[in-house]
């Protein structure tokens, strides 16, 4: 086969398949408004894919019924910014019991498109040079959950060329309240900032804007960037799809793409000093 027909193949592949974006779910109403607008940027970059919004609870509609409603190929994109429980139990749990036969992508992060996300969010916070920056995430119980946020921060050091402290306000140490305290107690940073690493307004990001920071950047929000990753995880799903399918295929033919992945990507640039 010739690569212009292969190239072919994977374009209508592609074309074809429905993606399925699965966010957790929230009762705050301003967080399935940004949601779905950032559905809609998803649907503008690739006009005419088929485009679905879902969620894993609280907020409508459920993944297992907009699954067993699609017909043909889906790839299903996890709207999480790290691994975790909910990446590695409940969704593969919906998904093995609607639709067997998806493919999962790995979570939106770590990823550098996230990074230039945090950067402007900074900035348009009012971010200074001489600024230490705590990359404020929700947490989680499990270990791999958190190496992703700290390796997202490791990512935010190199673009800021600063320091950047990973903390949590639920489940991981340090916690934010620690982290700030440490900044002020150990650093000559005139003032402490922490980057929302949230996608939206709610309960975690209210926690953020509680603390002791001298300024909280927005949450990550619907962006154009974040928009563009989500098509590249299902780009990588696609293409792994077909590599499992092809002669001579490597191990890498699982159903669910490794968690992996997306950690390397984080550990791509010396970091910068990074606690």
């Amino acid at each position: 086969m010739t690569t212009r027909s292969m190239t072919t193949r994977s374009m209508t592949t592609r074309s074809m398949t429905t993606l399925v974006m699965a966010g957790h779910g929230a009762r705050d109403e301003r967080w399935s408004a940004v949601l779905a607008d950032l559905a809609g940027r998803v649907r503008r970059l690739r006009p005419g894919h088929r485009v679905r919004l879902a969620f894993l609870e609280l907020s409508t509609p459920p993944l297992a019924d907009v699954l067993a409603a699609t017909v043909g190929p889906v790839v299903v994109v996890p709207l999480l910014l790290a691994g975790g429980y909910h990446a590695h139990v409940d969704l593969p749990a919906i998904i093995a019991g609607v639709r067997p036969d998806a493919r999962v992508a790995g979570p939106l992060g770590p990823h550098p498109l996230l990074t230039s996300v945090l950067a402007r969010r900074l900035a348009d916070a009012g971010l200074r040079p001489g600024d230490a920056v705590v990359l404020g995430a929700a947490g989680s119980a499990d270990p791999s959950a958190l190496d992703d946020v700290r390796a997202a921060a490791r990512l935010l050091s190199v673009r800021l060329s600063r320091p950047v402290t990973a903390a949590f306000a639920a489940g991981g140490t340090p916690t934010l309240a620690d982290a700030l305290t440490r900044a002020r107690t150990t650093r000559t940073a005139p003032r402490v900032a922490v980057a929302s690493y949230l996608l939206a307004p709610g309960h975690f990001h209210g926690r953020l804007a509680d603390s002791s920071a001298d300024l909280v950047s927005a949450p990550l929000g619907a962006d154009d960037d974040l928009a563009a990753l989500v098509w590249t995880r299902f780009d990588e799903a696609v293409e792994e799809a077909q590599l499992s399918r092809a002669p001579r295929a490597s191990s890498r033919s699982s159903l669910t793409m490794s968690p992996a992945l997306s950690s390397r990507e984080g550990s791509e640039s010396t970091p910068v000093n990074v606690s």
